[in-house]
């Protein structure tokens, strides 16, 4: 029964060797046609109607963000609370909630960025010393984790700036004092 095992297994380490042997070797006979390949391709973000080049494929494109601090004056509040409902899952919104998955967000906007005690926030964010104000939030909730590479958060972010900003005005309310919108311009 032993020698049945013995060969058996040294089949199964064998065909396994052979397997990732057979990766690398390709990997190694197309490598310079997947360089040529890639470096032939060029990225585009669209900001403002005109594409801009960002270089290969191979580096990822930062998104590019439209700010939202001109539209908070306008943002219905009603509709962010709407757009808040994605976020309830993980986040608490009522003064003195808990932490759920994600922190509890009353009075996060102005609050530092590691704001709700208890919560063991990632590396990232708790080093963070600047203030959760209109546009971080915006870069934040557009794109997570370009803001904050290693962030906990798995949210893939708001694409619509009209969302992000409603969103945000709903947050504002959420405090005893909320923070002044922002100086139109």
């Amino acid at each position: 029964m032993n020698m049945n095992f013995n060969k058996i297994a040294a089949a199964f380490l064998i065909a396994g060797i052979a397997v990732v042997g057979a990766g690398v070797a390709s990997e190694e006979i197309f490598k310079d046609h997947h360089a040529k390949e890639n470096a032939a391709k060029r990225a585009y973000v669209i900001a403002d109607g005109v594409p801009i080049d960002t270089g290969s494929s191979t580096e990822p494109a930062k998104k590019v963000i439209e700010p939202v601090s001109a539209l908070l004056a306008a943002a219905d509040p009603a509709a962010g609370q709407a757009v808040a409902k994605k976020c309830a899952t993980c986040h608490d919104f009522t003064k003195g909630g808990p932490n759920k998955i994600g922190p509890n967000l009353w009075e996060i906007v102005g609050n530092k960025h590691g704001h709700a005690a208890g919560f063991a926030y990632s590396e990232v964010i708790a080093s963070m010393k600047e203030p959760w104000g209109y546009e971080e939030l915006n870069k934040f909730f557009a794109a997570p984790k370009e803001y904050a590479p290693g962030t906990k958060m798995n949210f893939l972010g708001l694409p619509k700036v009209a969302d992000r900003a409603a969103l945000i005005a709903y947050l504002r309310t959420l405090s005893d004092s909320p923070v002044p919108l922002p100086a139109a311009q």
